[in-house]
């Protein structure tokens, strides 16, 4: 891989499914719906519960192989209202609440707003040289256009992606981040979004516990 400063830009977890519902139901009495009530639980964590694997993956991958330059975070998540948030930051139910009620979307002008505004926050923190790898569809323009007009080439994404789908992508994710073997990163701009799908990852033995 190409040396230098790394950031991972990962795409959201929808704030308005089944598993959101449950977890902000007002009755909700589970670990982690109590603590997102008490601002106690980060951005990150609740996403990989909304999500499941394809955002565990996406964590543990940023996690394994990220190189921020100081001051700023390894990972942001792309979010539908407040754009760009570092990805151990704090969520609380209302926050959620408006995640949910804003659609993602270049027809949404407060979702492109919001993802212009805080990109080019984070590229003012950040020099030519770092690249910003989004681990997340690159097959429409919703997360892709406002963030080329902010990062250009030095927008990436995971050649391995192309022709995945979520779970595969998130499977993919959690063995290279297991194997410290990292993806091939091209131009978001130059290279194909759509291929066809590749072979089916090969399972691999339970893990021994204890």
């Amino acid at each position: 891989m190409e040396s230098g400063t790394r950031v991972f830009l990962l795409s959201p977890a929808s704030s308005a499914g089944r598993r959101a519902q449950l977890l902000m139901r007002d009755a909700a009495a589970f670990p982690l719906a109590l603590r997102v009530r008490e601002a106690d639980a980060p951005l990150e964590e609740v996403f990989t519960f909304l999500s499941g694997l394809y955002f565990r993956g996406k964590v543990a991958y940023a996690r394994a192989f990220a190189q921020p330059p100081p001051g700023v975070a390894p990972a942001y998540v792309i979010t539908s209202s407040r754009g760009l948030i570092p990805f151990d930051e704090p969520v609380t139910i209302s926050v959620l609440r408006e995640f949910a009620a804003v659609p993602i979307g270049t027809e949404s002008r407060a979702f492109v707003d919001a993802l212009l505004r805080t990109a080019l926050a984070l590229d003012r923190r950040i020099d030519s040289a770092t690249q910003l790898v989004l681990l997340g569809s690159i097959a429409t323009g919703k997360y892709v256009e406002p963030l080329v007009r902010v990062f250009g080439d030095r927008l990436r994404f995971p050649a391995e992606f192309v022709g995945r789908g979520d779970m595969s992508r998130g499977g993919l994710m959690l063995r290279c981040a297991d194997d410290r073997r990292e993806l091939r990163y091209i131009v978001v701009d130059a290279g194909p979004r759509r291929g066809p799908r590749p072979p089916r990852l090969e399972p691999r033995p339970a893990r021994r516990r204890g």
